[in-house]
């Protein structure tokens, strides 16, 4: 079967300014109605604009899409990755991190998923600095530090497979970029770069992410140590989520099966320098993350990466230098 032609940037917002249409592009080039759709996500992003979409008699038609939507993936056989509460701040990569990074290379999944907290925020949080500690670092240097370790992971995935999809649900921490914006300079809010999300043009946001019908991924839902057991039973759905940073699979069953409670755990050392607010008491917090395994449409049983040791993690049965 040809190829579809690669159309470059400029030739692909031109061809969609013409016709306005997915399908009628879809039917033009050859490429796949649902990447078409997609590059035109990205490209929006990419350059600030908006690609409108026409009806048949070229009237303007366009659904007014958020990145606070719902993202359905549609999985059928696939494997994900999902990791969360990266708190990245500049210079510091994690076991965690490298164990992500080498788990994609071997497993190739479908799709990762960024479950939130990517951008620590320390510098805007509404609570005062503690005094003590190390020096908190600026927006713009947290933004670079996010930048540069979803690049790598970007730049990853690709090598190990064609067409995975990135996600990243919004996390309280995250949030914290737009919402200052907000509160302090909403006279730029339609201003290219005000809004979180148009740093990572290449991630679908969303506030949940579906991979099925019966998996939601979020960034939190309930606390307390229960919390896993509690969000299970009370979305009655299997629930992927973080900003705990406990790492751990909780099973429910009922009269409709095994459903379970999952916590991403953390990428970030919980005991690294974003945490000291903590002021060093013992936390039950575990670096790692979660890979999800998709058989006929269904979830198998949940299975997590942690982190071992310095340079190791643990996974299956084995201890993996990374």
């Amino acid at each position: 079967m040809p190829q579809a032609p690669k159309l470059s940037d400029e030739e692909f917002i031109e061809l969609w300014q013409t016709h306005g249409s997915p399908t009628t592009i879809s039917k033009i080039t050859g490429g796949n109605f649902r990447t078409i759709q997609r590059r035109r996500e990205i490209l929006e992003k990419r350059y600030g604009i908006v690609l409108e979409t026409k009806n048949p008699t070229g009237q303007v038609q366009r659904k007014i899409v958020t990145a606070y939507e719902r993202k359905q993936l549609g999985v059928l056989n696939a494997v994900g990755l999902v990791f969360s509460d990266a708190h990245f701040w500049p210079s510091i990569r994690t076991t965690a991190f490298r164990g992500l990074l080498h788990m994609i290379k071997e497993l190739a999944p479908s799709f990762i998923v960024c479950n939130g907290d990517a951008l620590d925020g320390a510098s805007i949080s509404r609570h005062p600095p503690a005094g003590i500690g190390p020096k908190i670092p600026s927006v713009i240097e947290e933004l670079k530090a996010c930048k540069e370790a979803l690049g790598e992971i970007e730049e990853t995935a690709k090598e190990a497979r064609h067409n995975v999809r990135l996600v990243y649900t919004w996390g309280n921490h995250d949030a914290r970029f737009n919402a200052r914006l907000a509160a302090n300079a909403p006279q730029f809010a339609e201003t290219f770069g005000f809004k979180l999300e148009d740093h990572f043009p290449t991630w679908e946001f969303c506030m949940t992410c579906w991979p099925t019908e019966d998996v939601i991924i979020k960034h939190r839902y309930k606390g307390g140590i229960h919390a896993t057991h509690n969000n299970a039973v009370g979305a009655g759905k299997t629930i992927v989520t973080g900003h705990l940073h406990s790492l751990k699979v909780t099973p429910f069953a009922d009269y409709n099966g095994n459903r379970f409670g999952v916590d991403t755990g953390t990428l970030a050392d919980p005991y690294g320098p974003q945490m000291a607010y903590g002021e060093d008491n013992p936390v039950n917090h575990r670096s790692g993350f979660a890979v999800l395994t998709f058989f006929d449409g269904k979830l198998l049983w949940p299975e997590l990466v942690h982190v071992w040791g310095d340079n190791q993690v643990e996974f299956r049965g084995k201890i993996i230098t990374v």
